[in-house]
């Protein structure tokens, strides 16, 4: 691969911390230490949580799909799943490989461009045409190999400058196939992984609050200060919880037998990126433009933390959240897995809207049911 010049100096400090790393693998009864980690890592520097982050997470998938033990200490992996209309990266067979496949064209938005000597990268190996969809599949491939290139100038933004998450080039590159897009998709830790960056999120916030708790806490800091970090402090203490009770969510059903997972994940997504705005948007309003004008690491730390949470599809992921609720209710009702039955429902089925209530509760962590036995 082609590096930059200056990336030496970052590869070197993140080959470090990559070396010691070891998080608890999701779903495993320590789901909780494992973002507790990623958030405090984030919180000391936003750019290296995410890029560490992504390497956590290429593990646990690859432990998912049977290749334990293919990311390896003196390496450091990128996640590049993205997939726009275009550029296109595709995959062929071939059989002067012994990967079998080798990888062509371009792939976006890939954090760690010039930073990461392995990746995961979805590519596309049948495009769609008007009779069939496109079919993807997931691919571990070495970055060090002939062929590879990082594009310059194609991440020109401010915030998350750092993480390098540009374009790369491959032409005819053997990559080592895992497994469908399904594959990659449709497991559990999917949904794992995607609470995990919101952990991250979390840490960021955390750091961005920073310096309105140190004003607020002098003896001369007015009342709105000292407002703005209470609300804040209430904001991200109530996340905090929100992740506590979802990795206690994850551990106790690390396969998502409930089928709920989904929605927990979007749930915890949408919370988090929404405190995270408004954290961002607390401090501006209590300490005014100076910290953002004469302390470059807070400014940096704001700039970075407003695109990462951008990760999100905002309230389209809250329609889904509502979606999945109600698609669950529905296959649960067909199957007459609830409990007692609604007028109009024949035998052996469930009332859909008394299913979904159910799963609303369990969504939420909170049984609504009314008390027996108590005054109302």
């Amino acid at each position: 691969m082609t590096a930059h010049p200056t990336d030496s100096t970052a590869r070197g400090e993140l080959a470090t911390r990559l070396r010691t790393l070891t998080l608890p693998l999701p779903g495993r009864g320590g789901t909780i230490r494992r973002w507790e980690h990623l958030a405090r890592l984030t919180a000391e520097d936003i750019v290296t949580g995410r890029l560490i982050e992504a390497h956590a997470d290429a593990i646990a998938i690859t432990t998912d799909l049977g290749a334990s033990g293919l990311v390896t200490a003196d390496s450091h992996w990128g996640v590049w799943a993205a997939e726009p209309p275009r550029p296109l990266l595709t995959a062929s067979e071939s059989s002067g490989q012994p990967s079998g496949w080798v990888l062509h064209g371009t792939k976006p938005w890939c954090s760690g461009a010039s930073l990461c000597t392995h990746a995961l990268v979805t590519a596309t190996t049948r495009e769609r045409t008007p009779d069939s969809p496109a079919e993807v599949a997931l691919f571990a491939v070495d970055l060090w190999q002939t062929g590879v290139r990082a594009v310059p100038g194609t991440w020109p933004a401010v915030g998350m400058a750092a993480s390098d998450s540009g374009w790369v080039e491959f032409d005819d590159v053997p990559a080592r196939r895992l497994g469908g897009h399904a594959d990659y998709l449709e497991r559990p830790g999917f949904w794992h992984g995607g609470v995990g960056v919101a952990a991250c999120w979390f840490g960021g916030a955390r750091a961005v609050a920073a310096p309105l708790f140190e004003r607020a806490a002098r003896a001369n800091a007015s009342p709105l200060v000292r407002a703005h970090a209470g609300a804040v402090a209430a904001e991200l203490a109530a996340g905090w919880s929100l992740l506590e009770h979802t990795a206690a969510f994850v551990d106790a059903d690390p396969d998502d037998e409930r089928g709920l997972l989904m929605a927990r994940a979007l749930t915890v997504r949408t919370r988090i990126d929404r405190m995270a705005a408004g954290v961002i948007d607390r401090v501006g309003r209590a300490l005014g433009a100076g910290p953002l004008c004469s302390d470059g690491e807070h400014a940096q730390r704001v700039a970075d933390l407003g695109v990462y949470i951008r990760q999100t599809h905002a309230e389209a992921d809250e329609a889904t959240i509502a979606a999945e609720v109600r698609a669950h209710a529905e296959r649960a009702g067909a199957a007459g897995t609830s409990t007692g039955t609604g007028p109009g429902n024949g035998p052996g089925t469930a009332d859909v809207d008394v299913v979904a209530a159910a799963h609303w509760d369990t969504l939420i962590g909170f049984d609504s049911t009314p008390l027996r036995g108590t005054d109302d």
